[in-house]
């Protein structure tokens, strides 16, 4: 991979993250996304489901501003994710995963009805909330069902979702 190719995938990364588009990630991006896929499933922010979407969206947060918030302003720039996320992501994928699975269980959760799963339609349905066009949407939901049992799990999201943002840098 040259080097625009990774800066542009960096900064389609760096978007998917920065929810309202004002140039930096912060919780309020996080609450964002947290917000939007409670209500596209009709799920209360008071119910135990949406308590559980908006603290793994603060724990997402915390650990995103954990690996990247060099200066401690509570906001990750676009030069902060670069140096800091994606480095780190790509460096660690087992602390990826820690960080992004209380909010990700919790959205499979809400889009399923339970942890165990959720279709390619519900989960085609949470992309399209958080910004992927829909006809792309529909195509990665189907793709992430690896094992074809009609059902995309908790590590099949995690897997899918790491490599997404952990993007190999231009020398690899």
């Amino acid at each position: 991979m040259d080097s625009a190719e990774y800066e542009r995938k960096i900064a389609a990364r760096f978007a998917t993250f920065d929810q309202d588009g004002n140039g930096y990630i912060d919780r309020e991006d996080f609450s964002a996304a947290a917000k939007a896929v409670l209500a596209e499933f009709g799920t209360t922010a008071r119910s135990d489901k949406g308590q559980a979407v908006f603290a793994g969206a603060e724990a997402f947060w915390q650990g995103m501003a954990g690996i990247a918030d060099v200066d401690g302003d509570q906001r990750v720039t676009r030069e902060e994710f670069i140096t800091g996320a994606a480095k780190r992501l790509r460096d660690n994928p087992e602390r990826f995963a820690e960080i992004a699975r209380p909010f990700l269980r919790a959205v499979i959760a809400v889009a399923s009805g339970d942890s165990a799963g959720t279709s390619p339609t519900a989960a085609a349905r949470v992309l399209g909330v958080l910004g992927t066009p829909a006809d792309l949407a529909a195509r990665v939901a189907a793709a992430l069902d690896t094992d074809g049992d009609g059902r995309i799990s908790e590590d099949e999201f995690l897997t899918a979702f790491a490599a997404y943002c952990g993007v190999e840098a231009p020398d690899a």
